[in-house]
């Protein structure tokens, strides 16, 4: 059935899609992507955000000595804003996340929370089910952790001697091992690096929630070779953006290479998630980006096409008629001033008809 396969040309490589995975590129195809100029590569990684907290918009009066007192604090200060947001229906709020990732290439995330339903519901990227807890602050009994098995903790969030401590603290419950990634780590002293860096555990480094809540971030000691680093945008309650906009920072301060920062939002990423690294061979899961600049210099701007479980999800409005030629129900939206063509709608079924997602956000 042709017309549920599709094919990509970019300069680099050519990609089919069928069913939700990469095929052969034989055959006929209901359409051909033709995007001249760009390169195709594995969808990015966002190993950090709280998909249901990216509404609010930036929070609170930086910079704090610890995350906890920038948690109390907006409760204080915006309550009112704060209620508002939470009003807002949660698969809404649960999609604002999600396209704020596709928009810049994310097209797998962890969500750094409790696992909600609506994930497993025609939700347009894949969220990674791990383990998780808040920190050993705001949650001491550190719940559904187990050692052994990956899991996510915002670790050493502060700039006092408090947040090294808490390196010592996880160690000495055993928690503090090669299953660990760690989210932060700004207020690691010499000791504390040392014996995270002996441990094994990632760092999960989200600069621009760092420099915006506590005015530093990850000391360049922890994010030295020998560590594995991968990024995460936060919400938009700290973060400034988006995953591209973390890779540009990141790439500013000079402390990780440029090969280690691909790797932090593709094959490291994977690895620590527990998830197979993409190559973009046939029999993989078609999830892709399409970018006109290389992966550090691009923005949302440059982002020309992403596919999600191989669905086209987010393109340039050029792509629109072609894309609508798949049977895929678009329109324009516009993320972080950012206007595409997107397809809120689940994969074709059979027949070839149309099924809406439910509760798709405003533009």
């Amino acid at each position: 059935m042709a017309e549920r396969r599709f094919l990509i040309e970019a300069d680099n490589r050519t990609i089919a899609i069928e069913d939700g995975l990469i095929v052969e590129p034989r055959g006929g195809f209901g359409q051909v992507l033709r995007l001249a100029g760009c390169e195709v590569r594995p969808g990015l990684i966002n190993a950090h955000d709280h998909l249901h907290r990216n509404h609010y918009g930036r929070l609170g009066a930086p910079p704090y000595a610890h995350a906890r007192d920038w948690a109390l604090d907006i409760q204080r200060r915006h309550a009112r804003a704060i209620e508002a947001g939470r009003a807002m229906p949660r698969r809404e709020a649960l999609l604002r996340g999600a396209w704020k990732n596709l928009f810049a290439g994310a097209t797998t995330v962890v969500h750094h929370d409790a696992w909600e339903p609506d994930f497993e519901i025609d939700f347009p990227l894949r969220v990674v089910p791990i383990a998780n807890a808040d920190s050993l602050a705001m949650a001491p009994g550190l719940d559904g952790v187990r050692s052994g098995r990956p899991f996510c903790l915002h670790l050493a969030e502060g700039t006092g001697e408090a947040a090294s401590r808490e390196i010592h603290e996880l160690d000495a419950r055993g928690l503090l091992t090669e299953h660990l990634l760690a989210v932060h780590g700004v207020g690691m002293d010499e000791a504390a690096i040392a014996l995270f860096r002996a441990s094994g555990a990632a760092l999960v480094w989200c600069p621009t929630s760092n420099l915006f809540l506590l005015g530093r971030t990850a000391p360049a000691r922890l994010l030295a070779e020998g560590v594995d680093v991968l990024l995460g945008s936060d919400s938009l309650l700290s973060g400034a953006g988006n995953l591209l906009d973390e890779l540009h920072l990141a790439r500013r301060f000079g402390r990780v290479s440029d090969r280690r920062l691909e790797d932090a939002v593709g094959s490291t990423a994977a690895r620590r998630l527990g998830l197979a690294e993409a190559h973009l061979a046939p029999g993989e899961r078609a999830d892709l980006v399409v970018l006109s600049k290389p992966l550090l210099e691009a923005s949302a701007l440059d982002v020309e096409l992403v596919v999600a479980g191989g669905v086209p999800r987010v393109a340039a409005t050029a792509q629109a008629e072609r894309l609508s030629e798949l049977g895929l129900c678009g329109r324009p939206m516009t993320v972080g001033g950012v206007t595409r063509w997107v397809n809120a709608t689940a994969k074709l079924n059979r027949e070839g008809a149309r099924r809406p997602l439910p509760e798709t956000m405003s533009g």
